[in-house]
């Protein structure tokens, strides 16, 4: 019980007291019925956001023609042959500097064009995800090269178990929608055999939808091999494609990436989604103005979308403005920044402008441990975004050290933290029952004088509310009679139960069988460590 409660308490006749604590009894026992619908749970993905507008409407048009000129007048350089060949043929003018540059017409067509509206699908339908308008869903991602071990206040290099432990950590968390590997296997320095073996344990973690990178073109065709014999098949899996690919195609400023290219080529060709993902950051690799660094990386997006759209029209491209921000003073990345919190949700208006499917990143923490720092800065990076209505959002848990640390118990955190988000995404409803007069009136005029046990807080107590799942709401009394527990105590534990009793098993056996008998040695993720 609360303080407020225990005062009231002490003022009351018995009777009353009995009656009210008969109610709160009645209560919790609702809380303990059957898990709800999804379309009645307080928070759930896909919760419409778009509220918080840091651009006015003013501003997102002149963004817009600020974008235009610079794809006509400066260009992308460095493009690869068949990029040249793909993008003049529609339209895109090679000039004798080697820079490719880019008409109105062809921009604002491409747009008018582009895939909207699609679904991100999961290898289990109910995690699937209808990128559409200011729908929200949070989830991870990143190339963290250490694994923060909390109880040892240290980093580690991080390895291959340590992506499927968080893929099966997130596997079981409501509040985290999709699972885009967050760190680098630094045991498997082969790129081939690092690429493989990422996708294999996020896949084998996770039935979310899986977002993965690839080093080079080759190292495309194993991968989807393994995917279409997951699907049960190539047309499986290309009518549910449950992977997508993060394609750095871009080297900002304006300039393409020639290996991601081709990794972007081949997995159009292959049936996989891309993620179309300029990461410029402010002061560094893009403007220091917090509006030229939009500009930026929504020209350096729009490009993509062009090139995917050359290639495939229609084929599904997120629009992925990742501007990062720079701690002026000394030129390091600062993901936890104010700053990084409205670069984010700009690009989501500008997505929402051109009614583009929109992903870019918040939560990404420059606190080391999962402190009261990384609390407020992962709170208001991804709060912000949510309430901007960006579709995706990237690395909104278990990140710290501006992406280059990741941490499993952050995870279990985080998981409290973005339902948190989501319930102030969800925001009030204002109905005539919700106005609540005639409750007000029963309980003032006939009633107990509270509202412990009535009939609308037992109905509202569970499609209302948001409860977390290791955050502390005891009393000061109760809290010292269990121990004085604290958070990361209370995460520590759940990650430690979740990694010895939960491996899935979403992959069946005889498929998995067949992959390792294919790809032999390839295959570095041992069986014991996936409880076989």
């Amino acid at each position: 019980m609360s303080v407020a409660i225990e005062k009231q308490e002490a003022q009351e006749p018995v009777a009353e007291r009995g009656s009210r604590r008969s109610g709160g009894r009645e209560a919790r026992r609702a809380m303990r019925a059957a898990p709800l619908a999804d379309d009645v749970r307080p928070i759930r993905p896909g919760l419409e956001g778009g509220t918080y507008k840091p651009l006015a409407e003013a501003d997102l048009a002149r963004i817009h023609e600020a974008v235009l000129t610079l794809l006509e007048t400066v260009g992308f350089a460095n493009a690869i042959p068949s990029c040249i060949q793909a993008l003049t043929g529609v339209g895109a003018l090679l000039g004798a500097d080697g820079r490719i540059r880019f008409p109105r017409g062809l921009v604002e067509d491409t747009i008018k064009r582009a895939a909207r509206n699609f679904t991100l699908h999961g290898q289990d339908p109910r995690h699937d995800m209808l990128i559409q308008g200011k729908r929200v869903h949070y989830g991870t991602a990143g190339a963290a090269v250490h694994l923060v071990d909390v109880e040892k206040r240290e980093y580690r290099e991080s390895l291959l178990q340590d992506i499927y432990d968080a893929a099966r950590i997130v596997d079981g968390l409501d509040n985290i929608h999709f699972f885009q590997r967050p760190m680098v296997p630094r045991d498997i320095p082969d790129p081939l055999d690092m690429d493989f073996n990422t996708l294999y344990a996020c896949v084998s973690g996770t039935s979310k939808h899986v977002g993965t990178s690839f080093t080079v073109r080759e190292n495309v065709a194993p991968a989807l091999e393994m995917l279409y014999a997951i699907a049960g098949g190539e047309e499986n899996f290309r009518a549910r494609p449950f992977v997508s690919n993060s394609n750095c195609f871009v080297v900002p400023p304006m300039k393409f990436a020639e290996d991601a290219c081709g990794v972007l080529e081949a997995c159009i060709e292959g049936g996989i989604p891309i993620l179309l993902l300029s990461a410029g950051q402010a002061g560094a690799t893009a403007p220091a103005a917090i509006a030229g660094a939009v500009v930026q990386a929504v020209a350096e997006v729009l490009v993509g979308l062009i090139y995917v759209n050359a290639l495939k029209p229609g084929h599904p491209a997120i629009f992925g403005t990742w501007p990062f921000v720079s701690d002026l003073r000394t030129g390091a990345m600062s993901g936890g920044s104010a700053e990084q919190a409205l670069l984010t949700a700009a690009c989501a208006q500008m997505a929402q402008f051109y009614d583009l499917p929109g992903g870019s990143a918040a939560g990404m923490a420059d606190s080391k441990l999962p402190d009261i720092q990384s609390g407020y800065e992962k709170g208001i990076t991804n709060v912000m975004a949510g309430l901007s209505g960006l579709n995706l959002v990237y690395e909104s848990a278990g990140m710290h050290a501006s992406l280059l640390g990741f941490c499993l118990e952050s995870l279990i955190i985080d998981n409290d933290m973005l339902g948190h988000c989501q319930r102030c995404v969800r925001g009030i409803e204002v109905t005539d029952a919700a106005l609540s007069i005639d409750t007000i009136s029963e309980v003032c005029l006939n009633g107990p004088g509270h509202y412990l046990g009535n009939e609308q807080t037992l109905r509202l107590m569970q499609t209302e509310y948001f409860y977390p799942a290791i955050g502390d709401r005891f009393s000061p009394k109760e809290w010292n009679e269990k121990g004085k527990p604290d958070i990361l105590s209370r995460a520590i534990a759940e990650k430690k139960r979740i990694l010895a009793e939960r491996f899935p098993r979403h992959v069946p056996k005889a498929i998995d069988d067949r992959l390792r008998a294919r790809f032999g040695d390839l295959v570095k993720l041992p069986r014991s460590g996936m409880g076989h």
